[in-house]
């Protein structure tokens, strides 16, 4: 009888640990941003200030000179907004500069860095 307590307590153990592990492991690690840094330019379409991650959408001229929209992710919103920063950080239509680590496969997709808005003011790391 014992042996059976010893065994239905290890696989309790081993069921939890399973459970505690798992959203640890379902978090992406930015491997599939590239580390060089590049400039994009053009027209913020929407800001989306909702978990568990921001998200920058970008109207860009591509080389052929039709609109590319561009995917920028960039931090948790919680974390965001306890450095100053609110849903109307970025506003639709407002024309920016941003520096950005595209992503390895090329698509229009990017972590951010930094943005520099027209007026001259600049968000992140603008150095």
């Amino acid at each position: 009888m014992k042996a059976l307590q010893y065994f239905v307590l290890a696989v309790l153990i081993g069921a939890g640990l399973v459970v505690a592990v798992q959203p640890a492991t379902a978090h992406h690690s930015g491997t599939e941003f590239s580390d060089k840094t590049t400039e994009i330019t053009g027209t913020i379409r929407e800001f989306q200030f909702k978990n568990p991650h921001t998200w920058i959408q970008v109207l860009v001229d591509n080389p052929n000179g039709k609109k590319e929209e561009w995917s920028i992710e960039w931090g948790a919103p919680n974390s965001l907004a306890r450095q100053g920063y609110r849903p109307a950080t970025f506003p639709a239509g407002a024309k920016v500069t941003m520096r950005i680590h595209p992503m390895k496969n090329g698509s229009p997709a990017a972590g951010f860095v930094a943005a520099k808005f027209a007026d001259g003011k600049t968000i992140g790391k603008w150095e």
